[in-house]
């Protein structure tokens, strides 16, 4: 199973075409999966042309996306279970912010984004992954999103950086 992972993509409505290299990952994806500030529904109405659509809704994004997606959600993939947020808040660093979002759920897999930073690291036993973004790459050299690849009991994960 590919499961792609995007978070900030802060699209206007002028704005809603999404890279070349992210839409060639689109189009074999079994599941899509965005860590919020979407900043638009059509963001989420467009993802959903390509696959099945999960996440939740960050610090930019208002009431029309609170609407369609939760402030955290926790997904079963292939018997690893994925916990989503965006991270943002007060205090401690966006990384703490989704661990504690966490802490009262068994998940394997910590999704979030906010930072627009990239990271692929464990703490314990959680995969904490962070795609970075797509379209909104700030002061970073690369644009950026995520692949997770799910086989039997195994998962890859994995970024594309791209300019």
């Amino acid at each position: 199973m590919n499961v792609v992972v995007v978070s900030d993509t802060h699209m206007s409505k002028k704005q809603i075409e999404f890279p070349e290299r992210l839409v060639d990952e689109l189009s074999s994806a079994d599941l899509i999966i965005h860590a919020g500030d979407w900043s638009i529904p059509e963001v989420y109405d467009e993802l959903c042309n390509y696959a099945p659509v999960y996440g939740v809704y960050g610090n930019v994004d208002g009431d029309d996306m609170k609407k369609i997606v939760p402030y955290k959600h926790v997904l079963e993939v292939k018997n690893h279970k994925i916990g989503i947020v965006h991270g943002h808040g007060e205090k401690k660093t966006t990384e703490k912010r989704a661990l504690e979002a966490f802490k009262e759920d068994e998940v394997d897999i910590i999704l979030f984004g906010h930072s627009h930073i990239p990271l692929l690291r464990y703490f314990k036993k959680q995969l904490l992954f962070n795609p970075g973004s797509a379209t909104a790459k700030r002061k970073l050299p690369y644009y950026s999103f995520g692949i997770l690849t799910f086989t039997d009991d195994l998962v890859e994960a994995r970024h594309i950086f791209y300019k």
